[in-house]
């Protein structure tokens, strides 16, 4: 092996596998004064297509997890060595390189211990692997990756020097455990998914056959072995029960000891302390790394205040394709500013543990009483508003309590003006006195908004007015959510069980979680075509997209109502009266369930483009924070000067946002950028191409190009020169 002193000596390799691994690589001994290392250097792009091939390694299949990762910015050194890093990260096999056996012995192999009396293993049970390796970017060359793998760190084995997973680990118990076919996480997950789903035994079987044919070829023997363990897999998980104990509290922490790599904040119940249970399982945190980042979070708060023992709090994620995804759930009573700010905490702090440089750009809430100072100070990104939830209420209410659908109509409507008069400068007190009066034959509903909303109308106007506001895609990705959690939760065979802690942390972390799992495999395998197909469709604005401009009739007269004809039948049409308003209400079903619907998202899309209609509260709320940043004391005119130039680079900035989202031509959009975009081997970057950095590959993902804050400041500072 030749041994080298500088990063220049050595070569670039770039092995034409779609996937390769070290073994087709020509390794370097890399000297320096500390110490000597096996290193290759790869286009940083090929970094995947390298742990890929290496997670393939046919005697020891594994996974390799992040770690350790740190971040620098371009720019933040001023003096630096060849092999300096812009990013390093520590991969290590997902079987080591811990052990969490009982009692600190060396756990069995996960797909050996699939018995009734031995419980699946967990995905992620640690063997004592060694084998890990270092992936540095390197800070001079930004294109380069280093690999760096020392060379006795290149086998899978303990820190005796043996076999600790795989075909050939010895230690593998049971008959005919030699022979058993790998069975990664992904597999696991898979058949788990399908099985908590009620997907049929035969389909679950034929599926979890096609994904272990990945690591060995087919025939009877592996087929029958699969079928003993998808059989087996099910009669555990049909036999499972949520009460490890006839106590709920002493079975809520059984099972915390248990699933410790799924929590990731607990405090029980004490004279000074209220109950807390966080949980986010590793795949969840994944997720949110992967879609928080730069962008949002959302919170569907309070769930089941009024039927569950302790409420619910999701936070969720935008994924792909704007679907709202669950990344942690919070069990709680206490709001308390103090309780909010231990479990935020605690869970920023584990995604900036795997990812250092992790932040969000923007938290919705949906409940005016939420504590923003948490989030505030923890998250350090602005707080939105979504009115998904209080326009779900009133609808709700409005439709079960009065029964003639015009006053329905006129009273949401009514509803939504008031909503609207908080930048009008209306009296609310007078609004509400007048809707009092004219609905005043409306006993059931009035009686209700009297109790429930009066007292606390001011509260919520306020924060309404106060607060940037949530678009409705935004709303009704949240909705969709909520919806589901209801159905999965609220089932008339599980009533009985709605007081026990247990019990709702076993439907979360099994047919919910299953589900969502499920949906995301889906879309990014392109298998399960029928899951995939109800996932895309699974929100109102997914949903409105299908409709065609030409199926909606608006009537330009008076601007009461717009018609939306049914793309499955041309005899049916449905009723939106007023248009162009997120109070719009709707006589389709599930409109009149409380729920937003596809025809009032899609008629209030194609109002936008015509005078006469309001803009949405979004729109307004944005606008109205533009105007308040231009009213500046005008004998301060520096400052009146910097705001009008700050706000100025800051419109133009969305505007190509806004250009790169929508259009259908990305090219023609990057060329008109402020920066310096270009494209190589289908990748964008940012900067100049010596120093740039590769951009996502989503139009979502482009918002977040990494530019050094320096170069930031000093590209924001000679604009305004």
């Amino acid at each position: 092996m030749a041994i080298v002193e500088s990063i220049l000596d050595i070569p670039i390799q770039d092995p034409p596998e779609e996937d390769f691994c070290s073994t087709d690589l020509t390794w370097t001994k890399f000297h320096t004064s500390e110490r000597e290392d096996d290193v290759a250097l790869i286009p940083y792009e090929r970094v995947d297509a390298f742990i890929i091939g290496e997670c393939s390694n046919v005697e020891c299949p594994t996974r390799f997890h992040i770690e350790r990762g740190r971040k620098r910015s371009l720019g933040s050194l001023k003096e630096y060595k060849n092999d300096e890093y812009l990013e390093y990260r520590l991969y290590w096999c997902s079987f080591g390189p811990e052990n969490y056996g009982e009692g600190g012995g060396v756990l069995p192999s996960r797909r050996y211990r699939l018995n009734t009396r031995n419980r699946a293993a967990r995905p992620q049970s640690m063997r004592g692997c060694t084998c890990h390796f270092v992936v540095k970017r390197l800070y001079a060359r930004p294109s380069l990756a280093l690999i760096i793998y020392n060379y006795n760190d290149r086998r899978h084995v303990n820190k005796s020097g043996f076999i600790c997973h795989g075909p050939l680990d010895r230690d593998a118990i049971g008959p005919g455990a030699k022979k058993i076919p790998y069975i990664c996480n992904e597999i696991q997950q898979q058949t788990m998914s399908m099985i908590y789903l009620g997907i049929p035994e035969e389909n679950v079987l034929e599926k979890h056959i096609e994904g272990i044919q990945r690591y060995c070829s087919s025939n009877a023997k592996v087929n029958s072995l699969a079928s003993q363990y998808v059989h087996k897999l099910g009669m555990i998980i049909k036999r499972s029960t949520h009460e490890l104990d006839l106590d709920d509290q002493a079975s809520i922490r059984m099972w915390v000891e248990r699933n410790k790599k799924s929590i990731f904040f607990y405090q029980d119940t004490s004279e000074e302390d209220p109950f807390i249970l966080g949980i986010q399982t590793e795949w969840q945190l994944q997720q949110m790394i992967r879609f928080g980042l730069r962008s949002l979070i959302a919170a569907d708060s309070t769930f089941g205040i009024k039927r569950l023992k302790y409420p619910l709090c999701t936070l969720l994620v935008f994924d792909s394709r704007q679907h709202a995804l669950p990344v942690a759930w919070v069990i709680t009573r206490s709001f308390a500013k103090s309780d909010v700010s231990k479990w935020m905490k605690a869970l920023f702090d584990r995604a900036r543990s795997v990812e250092p440089g992790w932040k969000v750009s923007g938290f919705l809430i949906d409940d005016a009483a939420a504590e923003t100072d948490p989030i505030r100070d923890i998250f350090c990104c602005p707080v939105l508003f979504s009115l998904w939830r209080v326009r779900r209420s009133w609808l709700r209410n409005i439709v079960k309590k009065c029964n003639n659908i015009e006053v329905q109509r006129e009273i949401f409507k009514r509803l939504g003006e008031i909503v609207y008069s908080i930048w009008s400068g209306v009296d609310t007190r007078i609004a509400l006195d007048e809707l009092a009066k004219d609905f005043v034959d409306q006993t059931a509903f009035m009686e209700y908004f009297k109790a429930s909303w009066v007292p606390k109308i001011e509260m919520w106007l306020s924060t309404i007015g106060t607060l940037p506001l949530a678009s409705q895609e935004a709303s009704g990705a949240i909705e969709a959510y909520h919806v589901k959690l209801k159905a999965k939760l609220f089932d008339d065979s599980h009533l009985g069980a709605l007081q026990r802690v247990d019990w709702l942390v076993h439907k979360l972390t099994t047919e919910l979680h299953s589900s969502y799992w499920l949906d995301r495999y889906a879309d990014e395998s392109d298998s399960f075509q029928n899951v995939k197909e109800e996932y895309i469709a699974s929100t109102s604005w997914h949903r409105a997209l299908q409709i065609p401009d030409s199926a909606i009739t608006l009537n330009d007269q008076n601007r009461l109502f717009a018609k939306v004809l049914s793309q499955k039948d041309s005899n049916l049409a449905r009723l939106v009266w007023n248009p162009g308003s997120e109070f719009a209400f709707c006589d389709c079903s599930w409109s009149m369930q409380g729920n937003l619907c596809k025809h009032v998202i899609k008629v209030n899309m194609i109002c936008k483009s015509h005078h006469g209609y309001q803009p949405s509260m979004s729109f307004q709320s944005y606008k109205e924070i533009l105007i308040n940043l231009w009213k500046k004391p005008m004998d301060d005119s520096v400052s009146l000067d910097l705001s009008i130039a700050w706000t100025h680079q800051m419109l133009d900035q969305i505007q190509k946002l806004v250009e790169l989202t929508s259009s259908n031509d990305i090219g023609s959009v990057v060329n008109n950028l402020p920066l310096k975009w270009f494209s190589k081997k289908g990748r964008t970057y940012v900067g100049k191409p010596s120093s740039a950095l590769p951009l996502p590959s989503s139009s979502k993902g482009m918002k977040t190009a990494v530019v050094s804050k320096k170069n930031r400041k000093r590209k924001r500072l000679s604009r305004l020169r």
